[in-house]
């Protein structure tokens, strides 16, 4: 190794994350301590045996390669910019990974010790340290936020950054007729009421008049919690717009309150969210639950991807959005259920519509096909075959009008139509049973798709009871969770290969393309469910069983939030592409070229696939494979 000459070392840094956004007396500290080393094309730089690391490096010029200690493990590469080896430095452990020079290379090293003081000098490196990804997504979102007008119809402007008028509000024992006058007095639609602690127990709106004063001819003498709203909808001060937004449309409610160690601070309107929206999540969300055909529903369809287009442009995170997309397709299956009982008659015993597959998940995207089923307890004197019977025309109605509505037929007929994807609560646990004590590739298939249901429409009961009874069913047989992930493992993410930074594949006009959820979202859905199969986390979606996995003491804060930062990139990438395809009027899919993304988004990517290894490599120590 040579020493190199002198360079512009602050200047250099400065022009890369994160010391792009660290304060300038660090960036001088670490610009002061880095010394260029040059490594020959073909040297060795870290290796597992040379014990704890003891260098931090960052890539000045060249391209260095590296490899973990697996059979087949993929070959992903270093550029200018990049520093390494952050965990073992951190963590204070060898390296996981060899790394050479792939072509002659400098790098500007510096010791261990300096790396500590740095780390505790600086927040942002701290943090960058932490999740590399994170670091770099946070770096994406700050450059796109300078290009968008953010106003207070955003949905990413947090709750605390407005000012709320002081809420209107009444005493419970406060008479009707003085509570409407104060109404008048102060020109609003609403009053809070709230007790004597400030803590809001009710709301009384003009649709409160109407149906329960004026109608009935209540005496305007009556205290105003006769007619009360009890426990209204509220949110916290410090949520975003956003959550105030689904909050109403979960409830079908024009009005949340803000609340602040439970005591009223504002009152948020309809209104107030979607002044400056062309599309209101609220408007839409009751224009769904209202429609009165299937042509309706239809057309609707249409503003719910004009309304994902603009949360996308507002900055929206991928899992609210995710959330947004499942609230009205819920809504939407629910509406199409009903107006298919309406129109056949509703069955002599109580069902239960379910969602499988990524709709199970709540991580829809706009690409979406139909993955559902029913779950019924058959009544006493019955047989399974005769309420199946019963259910499979009315099932046949719903699936023929989800596609006409937008949602088209599952071409592996995962259907409610399906008499296997019909069943009774007794029959679903013996499918269950079977495919976790013979575990064919098939089996293990059905299994990633059919434990992630949830039930959308009708009773819960039935649907939470089979969710624990499966959860106590997988945690007891630790061979099929084994297996399951020894067959999730074989998804590897496609980094290194021919084109250096990642493995492409595709053919025709998708030739060298990456697959966004085959090789993106799915090794992190898989990871995230075999970990919380073991460990009897009742949560379907991603983020949430991840987060449930922490609870339960099976992995760290810090890698949960590294792989959750990881996996919700790659899904707004995916978003975005499908939200573009559908601007342009063309077929959706999930294969992007990386040529085609800018460098910052193509570096996430890069990363957030090596989170993704990291992930499979948790599950792979955990099970021996």
């Amino acid at each position: 190794m040579l020493d190199e000459p002198e360079i512009d070392v602050a200047d250099f840094l400065r022009r890369h994350a994160p010391f792009d956004r660290m304060a300038i007396e660090d960036v001088d500290f670490l610009a002061a301590r880095l010394k260029p080393i040059h490594f020959p094309a073909g040297e060795v730089i870290t290796e597992p045996e040379a014990g704890p690391a003891q260098w931090f490096y960052v890539v000045r010029e060249g391209r260095i390669v590296g490899r973990d200690r697996e059979p087949d493990a993929p070959v992903w590469a270093l550029v200018e910019g990049d520093c390494f080896p952050l965990g073992a430095l951190a963590e204070e452990r060898p390296v996981h990974s060899d790394r050479r020079a792939e072509t002659d290379a400098v790098c500007l090293a510096m010791d261990r010790a300096g790396f500590e003081e740095l780390r505790k000098r600086s927040d942002v490196f701290t943090e960058f340290c932490a999740s590399r990804v994170a670091g770099l997504v946070r770096q994406a979102d700050r450059a796109a936020e300078a290009e968008r007008d953010f106003g207070e119809g955003s949905l990413t402007v947090p709750l605390s950054a407005r000012s709320f008028p002081r809420p209107v509000t009444a005493r419970p024992e406060t008479p009707i007729g003085e509570a409407l006058g104060t109404m008048a007095e102060r020109k609003v639609g609403s009053i809070v009421v709230a007790n004597e602690a400030g803590r809001p127990v009710g709301i009384f709106t003009l649709k409160d008049l109407l149906n329960r004063v004026a109608l009935p001819a209540t005496s305007l003498n009556a205290p105003i919690a006769q007619v009360m709203t009890a426990d209204p909808v509220a949110v916290p001060r410090d949520a975003f717009a956003f959550e105030a937004a689904m909050a109403m449309a979960q409830a079908g409610v024009r009005h949340v309150l803000v609340v602040e160690a439970d005591r009223l601070v504002g009152v948020v309107s309809e209104r107030d969210l979607f002044a400056m929206q062309r599309v209101g999540l609220v408007n839409l969300s009751k224009a769904i639950t209202a429609a009165g055909s299937i042509a309706d529903l239809a057309a609707l369809a249409r503003d719910v991807h004009r309304l994902v287009g603009q949360m996308m442009a507002q900055g929206v995170k991928g899992e609210q959005i995710a959330r947004i997309i499942t609230l009205l397709n819920d809504q939407t299956v629910g509406r199409v259920v009903d107006l298919t009982l309406a129109e056949t008659g509703a069955p002599p015993f109580p069902f239960t519509w379910l969602a499988f597959g990524s709709e199970g998940r709540q991580e829809q995207t706009l690409k979406t096909d139909q993955d559902n089923g029913i779950l019924f307890e058959t009544p006493e004197g019955m047989e399974d075959v005769e309420a199946r019977a019963i259910l499979l025309p009315i099932a046949e109605k719903v699936n023929m009008a989800l596609d006409a509505v937008g949602f088209p037929l599952c071409t592996g007929e995962v259907m409610a139509r399906n008499p296997e994807c019909c069943l009774s609560v007794r029959e679903w646990r013996a499918r269950f049973l079977r495919w976790m004590r013979a575990t064919t590739p098939e089996n293990l298939l059905n299994a990633s798709i059919y434990f992630d249901f949830r039930p959308v429409w009708g009773p819960v009961e039935g649907a939470e009871a089979l969710r624990a009874w499966l959860l106590a069913a997988a945690a007891d047989n630790a061979l099929f969770r084994r297996q399951m992930a020894a067959n999730a493992l074989r998804n590897a993410p496609p980094l290194g290969g021919v084109f250096r930074d990642f493995r492409l594949s595709g053919a025709g006009a998708e030739e060298n393309t990456l697959d966004l959820k085959v090789n993106g979202v799915t090794p992190f859905v898989d990871a995230a469910r075999i970990l919380a199969l073991g460990r009897r986390v009742g949560e379907t979606n991603t983020v949430a069983r991840i987060s449930g996995v922490v609870k339960a003491g099976g992995i760290s804060q810090a890698d949960a939030e590294a792989w959750i930062a990881a996996y919700d990139f790659i899904r707004m990438l995916r978003m975005r592409l499908n939200e573009e395809q559908s601007r342009r009027r063309e077929p959706l899919g999930n294969r992007v070229d990386p040529a085609g993304l800018n460098d910052l988004d193509r570096r996430i990517l890069r990363e957030s696939f090596k989170e993704a290894r990291r992930l499979q490599q948790k599950v792979a120590i955990e099970f021996q494979l």
